[in-house]
């Protein structure tokens, strides 16, 4: 029997991988949840799933988290200069409980990037090599949600605002990356591996025709330098270290850090990439 762990499996990649688990026949029983509130997760208890409570921040909690789980899916934590330690810990608990793979969310071209979110993702990815558990490494390229979150801005103003020029960013929503993730997790492979993840690259123009088409709303595409982006959004009532953050992945962007192509990802799902215009219409419900 294959027991199946999901950590951070009430977040928005983790429930949508366990739900896509479940749809593929695999027994609730033998789905673990790996939470920090376990009666966040009383849905997914309810269908029989395995909830267990399980912090990155919290080692003590992670054994007990990981006891009997065969296959790990490591969904990337979410606090900037922590990452590293906190997976390392998941790692070595994974690997004290037996578990036979690992699969871990890192971010695009992980070895190389300049972008600012890839330290801690090309360090974790070192601590598993360091760590020995086989892992699949999947470098998610950028969530189409980081820019529909920002929908109601760009029809108030009626632009993109950026510095990331002609460079293209390989876009998907995050239940894609989900099922891709779950396909992994099921995929019988042996040794380690690495695969690069992403949408269609698209320019930050194209992303404004996209939002243009589904909404009806005009939209276009300002570049700016990388310094008046920064001040701009500071004007916008970004704190500075955000607002240099922002310019930094748009940065990233034109140097074609966050452009994956789609090969893989259509691969590991089956199917197309949901398209842009249509992860856009259904952000705006």
């Amino acid at each position: 029997m294959t027991t199946y762990a999901v950590t951070g499996a009430t977040g928005g990649l983790g429930r949508r991988a366990v739900e896509e688990l479940l749809d593929r026949g695999v027994p609730a029983a033998d789905v673990v949840a790996v939470v920090r509130r376990p009666e966040a997760a009383a849905d997914l208890a309810a269908r029989g799933v395995q909830v267990r409570e399980g912090d990155y921040s919290r080692p003590e909690t992670l054994p007990a988290a990981l006891a009997g789980v065969t296959r790990l899916l490591l969904v990337s934590g979410n606090e900037p200069g922590a990452r590293v330690a906190q997976h390392r810990a998941v790692a070595e608990a994974a690997a004290a409980a037996g578990v036979q793979r690992l699969v871990y969310t890192s971010i695009a071209h992980a070895d190389t990037s300049g972008n600012p979110l890839a330290g801690e993702h090309r360090g974790t990815e070192e601590a598993l090599r360091e760590v020995g558990v086989p892992a699949t490494v999947l470098r998610n390229s950028w969530y189409v949600e980081n820019y529909t979150a920002q929908l109601d801005r760009y029809l108030a103003t009626g632009e993109i605002l950026g510095a990331a020029g002609e460079g293209r960013v390989s876009v998907a929503p995050r239940a894609d990356y989900a099922v891709a993730a779950a396909t992994a997790l099921l995929a019988d492979q042996e040794g380690s591996g690495v695969l690069e993840l992403g949408g269609p690259g698209v320019t930050l123009a194209e992303l404004a025709a996209a939002v243009t088409e589904a909404t009806g709303t005009p939209v276009r595409y300002r570049d700016l330098p990388a310094e008046e982006l920064t001040a701009a959004l500071q004007e916008a009532g970004l704190e500075a270290g955000t607002a240099g953050f922002v310019t930094a992945i748009d940065t990233s962007i034109a140097r074609g850090e966050l452009d994956t192509g789609e090969e893989t990802l259509t691969a590991l799902l089956g199917r197309q990439v949901t398209p842009l215009v249509d992860a856009v219409r259904a952000a705006r419900g």
